[in-house]
Parts: C-alpha cells; structure tokens; sequence
C-alpha cells in the first residue's frame, strides 16, 4: 500500500449501519459516492472482529475503482489486515504517536479533537488531519462533549497548519458556515446515510461545501 500525497477531505462520510433500515451499507456508500463523497470512514461498535474485517474488505473493493479512500474507525487491526488507507481515533482510543510508530508513513491517521490543547497535541504526535468534534450539537453520538462551535473551530484553525474536518450536526444549511470557518471539509453522519437518496443528499452537501470555500465570509 502507497500512502496518498494528497487528499480531498471535502465531503466525508462516516457510516452508522443502523440509520439504513433494510438497505445495504455497501449500496449507500456508492450512491454517495456518486454524489460526490470524497473520503469513507467505517465505523461499526457492536461488529465482530470477523464481521467488521468482513465489511471492511467488501467497502475497500468497491470503492476502491473511484479512488476514494478508505479510513477505519478505531480498529488499528482492520485497518492493517484490509490494507486501509487510513485509521481515526478519539481521545480515549490508543494515542496517536503509538499509531504513527505502528503504520510509519504509509497510512493516513487521524485524530478527534474538540479542544486547541487537543489539536496541538494530535498534530505534534503526527497526526494527518483532525476531527474536529462536535461543532453543532448531535444525536448522534452521545459521548462526546459540548459543542465546539464555530469559533471553537476557527481557534483550532488558527491553531494547527494540518487539516481539519468539522463534524457534528452539520447539514447542507449549515456547511458553508463550517468551511468558512476554517474547516477544510466537513463529515457527515446521518445527512447522507439516513437520507432516502443518498446520492441527492451528497449532491446537495457538496454544493454547500464550494460555496463555502467560494469565500463566504464567516459568521457567528
């Protein structure tokens, strides 16, 4: 595996199999793909270690024709054995220095954050990009603190020099305000994998997302 130079961080889409109802995960991820997704986090808490490498492989092969990297939640061990392109970790997870030792140079690492502390300390250790996490506050993940918000964000931003992906509670209405504040591109959850056309939903966020790298001005 050669790792990327570079990545187009724009569109991200984190996956959560149980906002898809009877439709296959692998199914969802290529219309949003089509829709302009640029990057897939696979991330699955309750999956067997078997189950997850299984679903692993299976993403890995169908987006890989697309050029769309790969990047596994959590699980150093999927990521190595499916020859990922890359890992995220939060706070709690194995610190990301420990991470860079294990994968060296060749696959992408990156980190949650929801503090300037946080960041500096992700990007010393050698992180690729950040998380920045929760910028609105979500249902979707519960375990996460308070809401960074926008100047929270724009502080990281200020902060650190590497990449940074705003997630949390963001939606096509809101997009443009992340990017403007200094994110690079935005993750999204359920906006594309619970919406009823993935595709169209993808579609619509990147919209949102040029017009907020078209210069809008930021706003509180």
């Amino acid at each position: 595996m050669q790792r990327r130079t570079r990545i187009d961080y724009s569109l991200y889409l984190v996956t959560d199999r149980g906002m898809i109802g009877s439709r296959s995960l692998i199914e969802v991820i290529e219309e949003s793909i089509q829709g302009g997704v640029t990057i897939v986090q696979l991330r699955e808490k309750h999956a067997s270690t078997r189950e997850f490498y299984n679903l692993a492989a299976a993403v890995k092969e169908r987006i890989q024709p697309h050029g769309i990297p790969l990047i596994i939640n959590d699980r150093l061990d999927i990521a190595l054995a499916c020859g990922a392109d890359g890992v995220h970790v939060g706070q709690s997870d194995m610190d990301c220095h420990i991470v860079r030792k294990i994968v060296g140079r060749e696959m992408l690492v990156g980190v949650s954050v929801s503090t300037v502390e946080e960041a500096l300390r992700a990007e010393a250790d050698g992180a690729d990009y950040l998380g920045v996490s929760p910028v609105f506050d979500t249902p979707t993940k519960t375990d996460t603190p308070s809401a960074t918000g926008l100047e929270g964000l724009r502080s990281i931003r200020q902060s650190v020099s590497i990449p940074l992906v705003g997630i949390g509670g963001i939606k096509a209405s809101n997009a443009a305000r992340v990017l403007a504040h200094g994110a690079d591109g935005i993750a999204v959850v359920s906006a594309i994998i619970a919406a009823p056309e993935p595709r169209a939903a993808a579609r619509e966020l990147r919209v949102a997302v040029s017009t907020g790298r078209d210069g809008l001005q930021p706003q509180v």
